[in-house]
């Protein structure tokens, strides 16, 4: 065969399989009579090479821990990513993609990390996806640094993501573009769909920036190309490859809804099916046998399936390095194994700090400095940082150094105020595998994140918050600083355990409950103001901050509940006191954290707090609407319901009514005495 020849039979088949991905897409969509595929249409060409012709990947090991990430942060498109792993052959079989965005699916309508063999992360809020992949490749130069030697390239993984339009709108790719170009994340390749339209028609509509010169000024490669020349999106990722001092973003300038006769450049490709006549007339278009749907030429399941082969020849090769890595640096390999495992110390509680009864007390953000300071010894894969505020919120690990631009061996990461990007770059840290991650902030910024947060929680990841100036306690700082709400907000995310711990010692078992968690995020609620440290002679032991809420406190009879969280814990106390000095003895109960206690078996949680006294009261320096479930129709909540204002936190408190004296008078009222 000639070189010609050749030539000819490679580009042919190139087509082919960019024109399969196409045809599986939008026959997916047409059957699911929903979707999106403008972007498949339009990202194939350049998809097809990455994929084929640089992604190192194993389709039979989708966990092998040395392959390329890919992040499809344009998730809409989510039939381009479906495509790809059906014809490269991973465990997603035509049948799968029949049964695209439908019911118990592994298609469902955008990538589902879990759910899908292959997907890396859980994407469709524009932008998060950007987010994510800077927290992959975060985590790939920290491992790097930590575990590879000399001839032992133990971690030497790309992270490729491709964006939108609109991915590139949304503010959380800013701070996320920013942060990678600060940190020179080399090894980040980003593929930007730039085809001029987003849902409702062209982005000269509201989106008139220039992006290369803003990405350029971020400190990124830019490299600009046709999307739909294959040759040139090879030549342009190459260099990228090549370009290891800066994080690389490749223009890719495409028609949407590329091949589509009568939908191509318009936004009518962009969110519906094209219809049953245009997906005929498209197939021709393309040239592509209009019968039977799902069709694919069996030359192109063998070109695509040679990344089988070719993934598991360089995993085995990875595996050998392995071998002889073990056998090279015995202790570091061990280390390794644990942290991929996500093993904890078995003796963490005894390197953990325990406190004496101070009635003066801290905030309790400082135990929880004190708290990953300790775990931070025992636990090589806890790595975090902090929204600009490590002075406030006691994230540094000061045994350690920060990650800077030339040296990634610390263990602190400066994310600067970017709160959006952090909690996005925490999911995507958490996902890599090998880590777990944590950061702070002041709690009222918890908003900033919570797009991110609901998508650890829906992951499942293992992170762990660390929200400070939990309240009005906030003070001199006046409401826009004084969170309210935002307790209850978090308490609203499935799967997020939030803690609320009320003394130091309950925030070290916070602390160690969030870390030993394997299915989902925690969040810590940390105070400014000082909470004294409660006497753990005369009442119960801590320890039940594991289990979400525990009898504080019990007196014989008890004819009340008081329960209480976080500093107001001890307000709970104080009431007690007072009412047992009026002859009303009352039980108190610690509820540091909703969602662990409600997990508990039945019987337990009504031996903390039995029906047969339903005379409760709870206090909080929040928002009262949720606490009915505890309290119930007998019960009454001491709480704030209203904004915060600026001066000193006493007296606030004191203007608000939140005190042990309040607590008291309610509880009285309520038993009618």
């Amino acid at each position: 065969m000639s070189e010609n020849t050749t030539a000819s039979t490679n580009a042919e088949l190139d087509r082919l399989s960019a024109n399969a991905i196409r045809a599986l897409a939008i026959d997916s969509v047409q059957k699911a009579n929903s979707g999106h595929p403008g972007l498949p249409l339009g990202m194939a060409d350049a998809a097809y090479v990455l994929w084929r012709r640089f992604l190192k990947h194993n389709p039979h090991d989708p966990n092998w821990p040395d392959r390329d990430r890919f992040v499809l942060s344009a998730g809409h498109g989510s039939m381009l990513l479906y495509a790809l792993l059906h014809l490269t052959g991973y465990d997603l079989s035509i049948d799968d993609l029949k049964q695209f965005r439908q019911w118990g699916s592994k298609t469902p309508g955008h990538p589902e990390h879990f759910e899908t063999p292959g997907v890396e992360t859980t994407t469709g809020p524009l932008g998060q996806g950007v987010g994510n992949a800077v927290g992959l490749a975060i985590a790939e130069r920290w491992l790097a640094a930590k575990f590879n030697r000399g001839g032992f390239p133990v971690f030497d993984h790309y992270t490729y993501v491709v964006c939108s339009d609109g991915d590139l709108m949304e503010g959380i790719s800013h701070e996320a573009a920013s942060l990678a170009g600060h940190l020179k994340l080399g090894k980040l390749i980003m593929l930007y769909d730039s085809n001029s339209i987003s849902l409702v028609g062209a982005t000269s509509l509201s989106f008139s920036e220039d992006v290369p010169a803003r990405f350029s000024a971020y400190g990124w490669h830019i490299l600009e190309v046709d999307g739909h020349d294959m040759a040139a999106v090879a030549h342009a990722l190459a260099e990228a490859k090549a370009e290891r001092e800066r994080p690389s973003i490749i223009v890719t300038r495409t028609t949407i809804g590329f091949g589509s006769p009568n939908k191509a450049g318009s936004h009518k490709a962009h969110g519906e099916p094209l219809g049953a006549d245009e997906v005929r007339l498209t197939k021709e278009n393309l040239g592509w046998p209009t019968e039977p749907d799902f069709y694919v030429p069996d030359q192109v399941y063998e070109h695509m399936h040679a990344a089988i082969d070719a993934g598991s020849v360089r995993q085995r090769e990875w595996n050998g390095m392995m071998d002889r890595y073990r056998g090279a640096f015995p202790d570091l390999a061990a280390t390794w194994d644990r942290m991929l495992a996500g093993e904890l110390p078995a003796d963490l509680a005894a390197a953990l700090p325990s406190y004496a009864a101070d009635p003066k007390g801290k905030g309790t953000r400082v135990f929880s400095g004190d708290a990953v300071t300790a775990l931070a010894e025992q636990m090589p894969q806890l790595l975090g940082g902090s929204a600009d505020l490590h002075t406030s919120d006691y994230t540094l690990l000061k045994a350690y150094e920060p990650l800077t631009p030339t040296d990634f061996s610390g263990r602190n990461i400066h994310f600067g105020v970017r709160e959006h990007a952090m909690g996005s770059a925490l999911n995507g840290m958490a996902l890599h595998g090998g880590i777990i991650p944590y950061a702070g902030t002041f709690l009222v910024f918890s908003d900033y994140m919570r797009p991110a947060i609901r998508l650890a929680a829906l992951m499942s990841l293992r992170i762990v918050y660390v929200f400070t100036h939990d309240s009005i306690g906030v003070g001199e700082d006046g409401p826009t600083h004084e969170p309210v709400e935002q307790v209850m907000a978090l308490r609203m995310i499935p799967n997020l355990h939030v803690f609320r711990p009320g003394d130091a010692n309950e925030v070290i078992q916070a602390w160690k409950a969030a870390v030993e968690r394997k299915d989902g995020p925690t969040a810590m609620i940390l105070s400014r103001q000082a909470a004294p440290t409660l006497d753990r002679s005369t009442m119960a032991s801590a320890e039940g901050t594991a289990r979400g809420g525990y009898v504080l406190r019990d007196t014989p009879g008890a004819r009340v509940i008081l329960i209480g969280t976080g500093t107001e814990l001890h307000m709970a106390v104080q009431a007690a006191d007072l009412l047992a000095d009026r002859g009303i003895p009352a039980r108190v109960v610690s509820l540091p954290s909703w969602e662990v206690f409600d997990s508990q078996e039945q019987a337990y949680r009504e031996s903390v707090l039995p029906p047969s006294i339903p005379v409760r009261v709870s206090i909080e320096a929040g928002r009262t609407i949720g606490w009915e479930r505890y309290v119930g129709l007998s019960g009454a909540s001491v709480g704030v319901d209203r904004f915060g204002a600026s001066a000193p936190f006493q007296e606030i408190y004191r203007r608000f009514g939140i005190s042990a004296e309040r607590m008291a008078e309610v509880a009285q009222s309520l038993l009618g005495e």
